[in-house]
């Protein structure tokens, strides 16, 4: 009877697991769809060819954007399962809309229209909506997760415990991903041979496998939690903004996820341009990852590192419990500055990939000292924050212009720069809380 009640108590808390582990996954493989796209859909784009590539991120991070608010307003409405089966309902839609751009693209190759000198497929517009309603579902998602995670009693663990493990089963989707892209969806052929059509049985697969997730996820007892949900209407004295703290914090949020994003989005699109341009990427002295006649690509092999160097980093940073989270940030972003630099000089892109090593603690860092100090008004800042995640849209479109305006990737790094900069300028100065925000507070 003891060992059924444990495993009761454990079921819900891994099956919201695993679904935050789908959400990492397909927000990765969303990422590591741009290039193939480029070179499927995108063939006559001519000087827009990589401004509309990174509109398949810009999408995305849209939905944050706009439908950031939507989960936490069905949480309080519906409860934490509902929601979560609604962000699952979102993927589907996702995917459908990407088997329907899929289909269009490999039945109808030349209907297209013209943007200026560009040739823009109508099977790239229906892509993007639905990366579009894959970052709503994510948005969605995570809502659901944060403070379900947080807030579960699970015997024997504490919050931070069990958010480090969810995250890290998170990670673990973003570092398989590129790989699922390379061997799986394109079967493991060299990149300018694979075809738009290639993507209709692994979309259908995963269509399947979500349904599946959904259908047991309702089966299930997933309680609600509470104290957790919203039911007090009552205003709050002051604005979250007056706080100067909380908002540059959000502004810094802003430039991480904007710089995360564009590194894990990009740096294969900069790869593709130094192999074309006779500079080769080399990993161990080796320039391809061809095995047993599988090209695993040297490109996927840097998201991978990229996205797991945010897995090895939380697994460090977890046990930094004596350095502060001011120092680890002023730590890393002073080192991604530098590491980002040398890559541009240097042509080297292992520098870039380095950074997700760096980037694994901001999130937390910039979050903690954020929220420090607001007593009654932490609730509503943890909720601004999701929006801030729509500088991932921004950075990641942004560069892809810049690389068609200058005709190369290699300095458009120069953003990678700027907006490490500003979050270490708020380590050392924006984090300073005022004493007048301290007044009246509860």
């Amino acid at each position: 009877m003891m060992s059924t009640n444990k495993f009761s108590k454990i079921l819900p808390y891994a099956i919201i697991t695993f679904i935050y582990f789908i959400v990492g996954f397909l927000t990765t493989v969303n990422e590591q769809l741009q290039a193939p796209l480029k070179f499927t859909y995108l063939a006559e784009a001519g000087g827009l060819r990589n401004t509309l590539t990174t509109m398949i991120s810009f999408f995305f991070f849209l939905g944050y954007l706009i439908n950031g608010t939507l989960g936490s307003k069905w949480v309080n409405k519906y409860g934490y399962k509902s929601t979560i089966i609604r962000g699952l309902f979102f993927i589907i839609s996702g995917l459908v809309m990407y088997m329907i751009s899929s289909w269009i693209g490999f039945k109808y190759p030349n209907f297209q229209f013209p943007v200026g000198e560009a040739m823009v497929p109508y099977g790239f517009i229906v892509f993007i909506l639905g990366s579009y309603l894959m970052g709503t579902s994510a948005a969605v998602i995570q809502v659901v997760v944060n403070p379900y995670v947080a807030s579960y009693d699970l015997p024997g663990t504490k919050p931070v415990q069990r958010l480090n493990i969810t995250t890290g089963i998170n990670s673990i989707g973003t570092t398989s991903a590129p790989f699922f892209v390379t061997v799986v969806m394109f079967s493991g052929i060299s990149i300018e041979n694979i075809h738009i059509k290639q993507l209709l049985l692994p979309l259908g697969v995963l269509i399947f496998t979500i349904l599946l997730v959904i259908v047991i996820t309702s089966k299930l007892h997933i309680p609600d939690i509470a104290h957790t949900r919203s039911a007090d209407k009552s205003k709050l004295p002051r604005s979250i903004w007056s706080f100067r703290h909380f908002a540059l914090g959000v502004l810094a949020i802003f430039f991480y996820v904007g710089t995360e994003v564009a590194i894990g989005a990009n740096i294969n699109l900069y790869a593709f341009e130094l192999i074309q341009s006779g500079h080769p990427i080399s990993f161990f002295g080796r320039t391809d990852l061809v095995i047993g006649g599988v090209d695993f690509g040297i490109h996927a092999l840097l998201s991978t590192l990229y996205w797991g160097g945010f897995l090895v980093g939380r697994s460090v940073s977890s046990f930094l419990h004596n350095i502060s989270a001011k120092r680890q940030l002023v730590t890393t972003t002073a080192l991604a500055v530098l590491f980002a630099v040398i890559a541009m000089i240097t042509e080297n892109l292992w520098f870039l990939v380095a950074i997700g090593l760096l980037h694994s603690s901001m999130w937390s860092c910039i979050y903690s000292l954020s929220i420090r100090e607001l007593k009654q008004y932490t609730s509503k800042a943890s909720g601004v924050f999701i929006s801030a995640v729509f500088g991932g849209a921004v950075f990641t479109l942004l560069q892809g212009g810049l690389a068609d305006i200058i005709g190369s990737w290699r300095w458009t790094w120069m953003l990678t720069v700027f907006c490490e900069l500003m979050m270490l300028a708020y380590a050392l100065f924006g984090s300073v809380i005022r004493e007048s925000d301290l007044e009246g507070l509860e």
